[in-house]
């Protein structure tokens, strides 16, 4: 069993009404559903998790940069129920960025928690380590989430084909909150 991460500093979590914890294990069977809905995977359909053990793994790579860098994806509840509304946050990125994240639950969709969860998660990331930038990597017919990525104060740096995607005709986009060097498009885009 991992170790308790580290709380997130109480100012990220105080930007939101929602309730920001950090993952456990025990939150796997509430985060697989969501993971595994086709409804939260339209724009990334291959990526859609179809086995628990997929999840379990993301939560193990999630506790590692709470322990690792102070700061990882949150689970988001909503304050009242205690549901599972979905995950976001930042988390280190092969040491030389913050990668901007969320998942939410289909029923959770176009009600400004990925917003707030963005700004929450680019105010903590910049508190832990602002001497990394801030970037979300996403692709280019998913416009909820460049707009999620532009309110967070993030710009467009990049527009590109995706390597390795099966579809030939997808663009990736990588927005940050600076301008990034040639390498370090190259590092997000490995």
């Amino acid at each position: 069993m991992c170790t308790e991460p580290p709380q997130a500093a109480p100012s990220a979590a105080a930007a939101t009404d929602l309730t920001l914890t950090p993952p456990d294990l025990d939150d796997l069977i509430e985060l697989h559903a969501i993971y595994s809905d086709p409804r939260v995977w339209t724009h990334f359909p291959y990526a859609r998790h179809t086995d628990e053990s997929q999840t379990a793994e993301l939560i193990r790579v999630w506790r590692r940069s709470w322990q690792e860098h102070g700061l990882g994806p949150w689970i988001v509840r909503d304050p009242q129920s205690g549901a599972m509304l979905g995950h976001g946050g930042c988390a280190v990125r092969g040491g030389f960025c913050w990668n901007l994240g969320y998942r939410f639950a289909a029923e959770a969709h176009g009600r400004g928690y990925a917003t707030q969860v963005a700004r929450a998660g680019t105010s903590a990331a910049r508190a832990v380590r602002p001497e990394l930038p801030v970037i979300a990597y996403l692709l280019e017919h998913n416009r909820a989430s460049a707009r999620v990525a532009e309110k967070a104060g993030l710009l467009l740096r990049h527009r590109g084909p995706d390597a390795g995607n099966p579809d030939p005709d997808a663009v990736r986009l990588i927005f940050a909150d600076r301008e990034l060097s040639r390498e370090q498009v190259a590092q997000a885009l490995a």
